[in-house]
């Protein structure tokens, strides 16, 4: 059986075809693509909403059919739709929903909604052949958590983020400093510079009880150290590493 999986949450359009052919017994990845939506938001240091969805839309048809045809299936081999429901970006879940939902619809085949962060969480047993019980931690753009899989539908959240996710907090900084998007890449680069002993950054949560994170306090530490320097370039590397 294969499945047709469409992603639109965040800022990538991703489309794969998983399953098993007749002959095989654990599930696979027959075909994938992805379109990381860099040229739309590089100018604006993040994501967009708005043109997020704009370009699922553009960017499905192509991505779907580049899909099958690399697996080599065609629609009578799809047995199933799912689609990405949650959590993420409103305007691109609901085009991703509606996109699936119209594909369910008009070849008449079950569609399955998929929550983001389980997606995450159970990518192990896809692509590594991993069984539960196992710990993830999950560091997407818009989420930072420790999980414990239990089993398929079973979780444990052991911890996660207060505030910002860590992805927010690279791009945020990054904007800061002057750098393009996405941030962490950015910011890694800089840092390969740096001096790692002229600023002492704080490390939140550290000190108290559980496996909580939290971000927001060291977007605030890089801008007022960035202000005491004058902006300066030659700190910008300091204070990236």
């Amino acid at each position: 059986m294969w499945v047709l999986g469409l992603e639109s949450s965040c800022d990538e359009t991703a489309v794969a075809v998983v399953g098993t052919a007749a002959s095989e017994t654990a599930p696979r990845i027959a075909a994938q693509q992805v379109y990381s939506q860099l040229p739309e938001h590089g100018p604006y240091g993040g994501v967009i909403p708005e043109l997020a969805a704009r370009a699922h839309y553009e960017k499905f048809p192509a991505l779907i059919s580049a899909t099958l045809q690399t697996a080599g299936l065609n629609w009578a081999d799809i047995a199933a739709i799912a689609v990405t429901s949650g959590p993420g970006l409103s305007g691109g879940l609901l085009m991703g929903l509606m996109y699936a939902k119209s594909l369910a619809w008009g070849l008449g085949k079950p569609l399955y909604a998929i929550n983001h962060l389980e997606g995450h969480a159970l990518t192990p047993c896809l692509t590594s052949g991993v069984a539960p019980p196992f710990l993830v931690l999950l560091v997407s753009g818009g989420h930072c958590q420790f999980i414990h899989v239990d089993a398929r539908g079973h979780y444990h959240l052991l911890g996660g983020t207060l505030d910002d996710a860590i992805g927010e907090a690279f791009d945020k900084t990054a904007k800061m400093l002057g750098l393009g998007y996405p941030g962490g890449p950015e910011i890694a680069r800089l840092a390969e510079s740096g001096n790692p002993e002229r600023f002492a950054f704080p490390r939140p949560m550290t000190a108290r009880p559980g496996l909580d994170f939290s971000f927001s306090g060291l977007k605030t530490h890089t801008l007022t150290t960035l202000a005491a320097t004058s902006g300066r370039a030659a700190a910008k590397a300091d204070i990236a590493r």
